[in-house]
């Protein structure tokens, strides 16, 4: 059974720093692309940043780019993603999800077949 599980969300101010992680059991890791989206209410779930099996390729969402950094570490099973210079907009749930491609940092909510539960991140203003 895979369970990829998040942790890190919660309140922080305009400008201030949040780092998410995410634990995949299940599955072997190592050889599956990872990524990042999230979900504001009302809205749809958006790409924010993947990163390749061996970590040599990541990509980001405009929104994002320069502000957010997407890493793993293979021997701890596990994706993170360091959110600097947070603004209100970001406020969503956050979810890791699996890459069931061999697409380098996919992103398209297509390509992922197992999510975490996801974990709230709010900025205030």
């Amino acid at each position: 059974q895979v369970q990829l599980v998040e942790s890190g969300g919660g309140l922080v101010q305009a400008g201030g720093s949040l780092r998410l992680s995410c634990v995949v059991s299940g599955r072997t890791f190592s050889n599956y692309h990872m990524g990042w989206f999230r979900q504001a209410p009302g809205t749809e779930r958006e790409f924010v940043a993947a990163i390749s099996w061996s970590g040599g390729s990541t990509a980001y969402a405009d929104s994002v780019q320069g502000r957010f950094t997407i890493s793993r570490d293979n021997a701890k099973n596990m994706v993170t993603l360091q959110m600097n210079s947070l603004k209100p907009e970001d406020t969503a749930v956050y979810y890791c999800a699996s890459d069931r491609t061999t697409v380098v940092a996919a992103t398209g909510v297509w390509a992922y077949d197992y999510w975490g539960q996801g974990t709230q991140v709010t900025v205030s203003s």
